[in-house]
């Protein structure tokens, strides 16, 4: 069989890799519960040990991006499967929150060998842009939907195995597809001239960790003003000094000069807020829906299920719709039906479910229409000596976005939480109820009935307040950036992709 009669399954290769990648970073927001009571996981512990993998994910990304680029695509992908396959082993049987979060960390690094390399391969293998196109549609719908499936997975295991379990399921996959990877996927010859600028990557990495601490910092009960503003400061300072290095750079990791392409730009922008309102959504509706409403884990997956199949639907149709569009319409309008979804759960999420499933499916069509058009934007545009680079900057979009959307809409859930917390005085209960709904809910499994029944019921007022406020915040984002884009809008963002006579990009 030929190599082009494979490039299909070299496609399904790649998606069913991405889709493991993309679903750690939302499984564990139904385990949530059942982790932290195993583990004895503190509030702060609890978003570090969520955080943890798409944070280094991100930081790792633009060096694995170089090294995609100096070696070839497929012998990053290959080595990072194999140390993604190991690390979810360590994962499953973390005796401790600080075990799970190294673990964790391990993931991201195998994450981030791999996820490069995956556009990489695609820009490498379809050289047709129609087609091109449509496989940046299902990878897009991977990517999109892969995470929103997080959920789903992680409370279908739980109702029959241990929380391990969410980890576990990745280590007999990545031992079917790691020899159809070595065995299908073309070679690719590198750039040896491409060096890897190990300092860079300390930088970005240590300065995200800095800003995304000093937001954690701020939304504690009893927050350290002084850590919080040293440690923001600190980040913010990192990544100022990464940028510069950068710019002065012959070979840098990012190539800011492509940030003048107004069409990379925006698309870039696009896939960081998609991100973000996937990340901010599912963490907060998980949450909601198992402690407030009292669902199981996967009857809380189930329920937010239209919005991955819908997201999964987008990717191919908007795929296949591009050339007739254009990308930067095809953003827009995508941006503001996403928006209109949010608004809509704001406004519904109290009336009969069926209501509430609509505007998850048309919140979850908008994001997966989106991400597709940005991801096609970005990789149609890129040099194909640098595609591992182009890919490495928007799937750390993504990783960044999904970093601060837990970490913004954590913060602003639990700064709500906190302050809506109305208890009356003489209340006899620890001070920890304020940190999170979890902390509520054990120290009225612990008190008397009556004061049991009470702290759970205010406590519960209190995060249905904070449930609404991070829909709020995420509807506001989605329909500024759809504004933003529609207004920006200039000649030559919206052009159409060639047609197949024309040249490949």
């Amino acid at each position: 069989m030929s190599f082009r009669s494979l490039r299909w399954l070299v496609l399904a290769i790649v998606s069913v890799d991405l889709f493991l990648i993309v679903i750690d970073m939302s499984v564990l927001y139904t385990a949530l519960p059942h982790l932290t009571h195993a583990l004895g996981a503190t509030a702060s512990e609890k978003l570090w040990i969520v955080n943890a993998y798409p944070l280094a994910v991100a930081g790792l990304l633009p060096g694995m991006g170089t090294l995609s680029d100096r070696y070839g695509p497929k012998r990053l992908f290959t080595g990072g499967l194999a140390v993604f396959g190991l690390a979810s082993l360590a994962a499953a049987y973390a005796p401790s929150p600080a075990w799970l979060i190294a673990a964790r960390v391990l993931l991201a690094v195998g994450a981030a060998m791999m996820m490069p390399a995956t556009l990489a391969i695609i820009r490498h293998t379809f050289d047709d842009a129609r087609e091109r196109a449509l496989a940046v549609g299902i990878w897009a719908a991977v990517a999109s939907g892969g995470a929103a499936f997080g959920p789903v997975v992680g409370g279908a295991l739980l109702e029959h195995f241990w929380w391990g379990s969410v980890f576990l399921i990745n280590v007999p996959i990545v031992l079917v597809v790691l020899p159809l990877a070595l065995r299908y996927v073309r070679e690719h010859r590198g750039n040896a001239a491409r060096r890897w600028d190990l300092l860079g990557s300390t930088q970005i990495l240590a300065g995200l960790v800095g800003v995304v601490y000093a937001v954690k910092e701020l939304s504690q009960r009893d927050p350290s003003y002084a850590l919080a503003l040293a440690a923001g400061l600190a980040g913010a300072g990192l990544l100022a000094v990464f940028v510069r290095r950068q710019r002065r750079m012959a070979q840098p990791l990012i190539d800011f000069g492509l940030f003048r392409n107004r069409r990379f730009s925006a698309a870039i922008a696009v896939a960081f807020v998609a991100s973000i309102a996937f990340a901010g959504i599912e963490l907060i509706f998980s949450q909601w829906l198992q402690l407030v409403r009292g669902l199981s884990p996967l009857q809380a997956g189930l329920f937010i299920l239209p919005a991955p199949l819908a997201a999964f639907v987008a990717g191919p149709v908007a795929g296949l719709l591009l050339p007739r569009l254009g990308e930067h319409r095809s953003m827009w309008m995508a941006t503001l039906a996403a928006g209109l979804g949010a608004v809509a759960l704001v406004a519904l999420y109290r009336v009969a479910p069926g209501w509430q499933l609509a505007s998850l499916a048309l919140m979850g069509f908008g994001l997966g229409a989106a991400m597709t058009a940005a991801s096609s934007s970005i990789l149609a545009g890129a040099p194909a000596d640098r595609a591992g680079m182009a890919a490495s900057v928007e799937e750390m979009s993504y990783e960044v976005g999904a970093v601060f959307g837990v970490a913004l809409m954590g913060s602003l859930a639990t700064a709500t939480y906190g302050a809506t917390l109305a208890l009356p005085d003489g209340l006899a209960v620890p001070a920890t109820v304020r940190d999170s709904l979890d902390e509520a809910l054990a120290a009225a499994a612990g008190a008397a009935p009556d004061t049991a029944h009470l702290l759970a019921s205010l406590a519960r007022t209190a995060f249905d307040h904070a449930f609404v406020a991070v829909l709020t915040a995420t509807a506001i984002l989605l329909l500024a950036t759809a504004w933003g884009l529609r207004r920006q809008g200039r000649p030559g963002l919206g052009q159409a992709l060639p047609r197949p006579a024309d040249q490949p990009r």
